[in-house]
């Protein structure tokens, strides 16, 4: 759980002034340079802005924060940089853009270093054109000796070709000899394999031809094949590339500080550069960056990520704190018993690398084929090579016949049918709000049988919602709304909500005053008023989460709260049932809680009180029993169960390492495109083996004929051409 999460801003609304704000000022904000924090520059990421007007609202708001010096809003990167004197914190600016109705978060420059610049990319963009542009030219030289130029002009133009050919294919081919070379280095067979031996043995034989007069030639067909194959794995690292990238970017909303007492002095330090015995405080709404037990200060902790438990735990001096819990009302000194890799974010790391190792055992679609296909080409091609030198004892024949068999069965096809497809489903589920980070992803969430939900922060927003507000007379809901007024408690929050939501203007009170751990306290009519905890008050403290308010010489009101349902919650349970998924609840929670919300969503299978221990356990149950897994929670008590399911997902809002051990980042808060990824996965495999079917069909019709020696240069490259445009139009109709 975020500090967001106690502060959740209202969703922006449309932006009537877009169209009339400057065009200048668009094209400015919508530049992709990337920014980087420096002394006195904080960067916020800001998921909800969306137009100019967005920028404008959002730039005044943190222009208008004391302390400021300048502030500009990246549309593009969704990002704002602020120049800001040495005093001002990025919580204080989160505020501020919250106070105007957009999300905002802090960024950690360092998390996001890996996306400013992408090699790998360029490289193959690079080796691309490259590509492109030699086969263009080749294939023009081509068409004059198509046309019926003969002798020494076509000998000609198969030199030129040559020459332009060789170093193009000696540069672009880079990617597929390397893994080529280190597949058979260790042994086996993939993909690349006969793609290289293609290309080789295309390139040897029009050489062989070119040198001795030899009508055709098959530089224009190796040449083609390669800028085919370059686009089909662009486009793979792109979906990749950009997945990583964002990724990165929900990692960096994790700020590893901590502010470290030194002599008395607080200093921001990072939490690497805490040692055990140190002092640090943490302010109400903070998270506690380190393990450690409580010297000073009283307060209430939101233990909800790590064990599921919905209700605040007090907290008072020699209580022991674990990291990613969250500090709720008062500041708290904490002396440092554990930081780093070694506190509790990382304790379940044996757990989850034994769950990753079976995940990492899964075989692609693409892996398998090419297991399939590599040897049977080449057992087909030495077949035509053996059969036409014993049938003519030609051996040039027989490697021309060989080559066209090669080039003919076109592994280009076979090698764009999986990017194609994912880059299409990919950009599908983005614009829906999630990202595939994982390359098996989509083929593993096409085979999976049930699905298990964690319930805080999953299913829940994590964050309460009143009980039957209406019911609640409105004098009653004026008093406790004015004095929820002076607590960020997430329970006051949503009180002074529910007020808003009514109408209700909070009453008017005096010598307003928070008290950590407790409530609120105040006078109203010349009488003492509080709201919080039920011993504070004078009540009787029950099994529900709820908050007190008691009038000085009256008996105290009762106020319920409810864990607030994740906006298309209801709709993605109900989708996944429907589509004939069978669906679980996991919780750390109490019980009884966990039942009603279970009978809220519809859900039969339920397990109340696990442990993180017990959630793998569960789903390695399943797996045994020959289920396959969706896992989708948020927590550190989820994280082993994430990495232990066939396939996983976690909301943007879950931890760092609740979030890299899923395969799938859910980016908004509703969750309903849950139900819409199965789908779109099931559609994907579908897609990908109509693609393989397509390339096993065209093999079968083409391979007889470059057998009989009847494929010659032109066939070859415009079958090879027609295979791979109609893998590509196919995964396009995932569109």
């Amino acid at each position: 759980m975020t500090d967001s999460t106690y502060s959740a801003p209202p969703t922006a609304s449309a932006c009537p002034a877009c169209d009339a704000a400057p065009m200048a000022r668009r094209i400015a904000a919508s530049g992709a340079r990337t920014e980087e924090a420096g002394p006195g520059r904080l960067l916020l990421s800001l998921p909800g802005i969306h137009c100019a007007a967005c920028i404008t609202t959002v730039e005044r708001a943190l222009d208008a924060h004391p302390g400021v010096r300048s502030a500009r809003v990246n549309l593009t990167l969704k990002r704002a940089t602020v120049e800001a004197d040495p005093g001002v914190t990025a919580g204080d600016l989160v505020k501020a853009v919250n106070g105007v109705g957009y999300e905002a978060h802090e960024l950690e420059s360092a998390a996001l270093s890996a996306t400013a610049t992408d090699r790998q990319g360029r490289e193959l963009l690079m080796r691309l054109a490259v590509a492109g542009f030699a086969a263009m030219n080749v294939m023009l030289l081509s068409v004059a000796v198509w046309s019926g130029a003969a002798d020494a002009t076509r000998d000609l133009f198969h030199w030129i070709s040559a020459l332009i050919a060789f170093p193009a294919i000696a540069f672009c081919g880079q990617p597929f000899f390397r893994n080529a070379w280190a597949a058979l280095r260790h042994g086996r067979l993939n993909m690349d394999v006969p793609i290289t031996l293609a290309i080789l043995l295309a390139l040897g034989t029009s050489l062989y031809e070119t040198a001795h007069s030899g009508e055709h030639a098959y530089f224009d067909a190796a040449i083609s094949l390669t800028f085919f194959l370059l686009a089909g794995r662009y486009l793979d690292h792109r979906t990749r590339a950009i997945a990583r990238s964002a990724a990165e970017e929900l990692a960096a909303l994790e700020v590893p500080r901590a502010e470290r007492l030194v002599d008395g002095a607080p200093q921001v330090v990072n939490v690497a550069e805490l040692a055990p015995g140190d002092l640090i405080r943490v302010r109400p709404g903070g998270r506690m960056p380190v393990d450690g037990v409580i010297g000073e200060g009283t307060s209430e902790i939101d233990r909800s990520l790590l064990t599921g438990e919905t209700l605040p735990v007090f907290a008072e001096p020699g209580r022991e704190v674990s990291a990613g819990e969250v500090n709720l009302t008062g500041p708290l000194t904490i002396r440092v018993t554990a930081a780093g890799r070694d506190s509790s974010l990382h304790r379940m790391a044996d757990l989850v690398a034994m769950a990753e190792s079976t995940k990492n055992r899964y075989t692609s679609l693409a892996d398998r084929a090419a297991g399939l296909y590599a040897p049977g080409v080449h057992i087909l091609s030495a077949v035509a090579a053996i059969g036409w030198y014993l049938y003519t004892q030609d051996a040039r024949l027989a490697l021309n016949i060989a080559a066209a068999v090669l080039i003919i069965t076109c592994p280009c096809a076979l090698g764009l049918a999986v990017p194609a497809v994912t880059t299409a489903a990919s950009g599908k589920l983005f614009r829906k709000g999630m990202l595939i980070k994982d390359g098996t992803a989509l083929e593993r969430l096409a085979e999976v049988d049930t699905v298990i939900f964690d319930k805080t922060g999953t299913l829940t927003l994590g964050a309460p919602e009143l009980e039957e507000p209406e019911a609640i007379p409105e004098e009653v809901m004026a008093l406790a709304a004015g004095l929820a007024e002076g607590s960020s408690h997430p329970l006051s929050r949503a009180l002074a909500e529910a007020a808003q939501a009514r109408g209700i203007a909070p009453a008017s009170v005096d010598s307003l005053a928070e008290v950590p751990g407790y409530g609120t306290e105040a006078r109203w009519q010349g009488r003492r008023v509080r709201l919080g905890r039920a011993a504070w008050v004078g009540a009787a403290p029950g099994a529900r989460t709820s908050a007190w308010l008691a009038v000085e010489g009256e008996a105290p009101v009762c106020f319920g709260f409810t864990d607030r349902l994740r906006p298309g919650a209801e709709e993605a349970v109900r989708g996944l049932k429907d589509a004939g998924l069978h669906v679980a609840l996991i919780s750390g929670d109490a019980a009884p809680a966990v039942r009603a919300f279970a009978e809220r969503l519809g859900i039969e299978d339920v397990t109340a009180e696990a442990l993180p221990a017990d959630k793998a356990a569960r789903v390695e149950e399943l797996a045994a029993a020959g289920r396959r897994v969706l896992m989708v929670g948020d927590g550190l008590n989820d994280t082993a169960a994430l990495a232990a399911a066939h396939a996983s997902i976690s909301p943007a809002s879950a931890l760092d390492a609740a979030r890299v051990a899923s395969d799938i980042v859910l980016l908004g808060e509703d969750i309903a495109p849950i139900s819409a990824a199965v789908t779109t996965a099931h559609s994907a495999v579908t897609r990908i083996r109509e693609n393989f079917t397509i390339a096993t069909v065209y093999n079968v019709i083409a391979v007889p004929i470059a057998i009989a020696g009847f494929a010659t240069p032109l066939a070859a490259a415009l079958a090879m051409s027609a295979s791979s445009i109609t893998v590509s139009l196919n995964s396009l109709r995932l569109r």
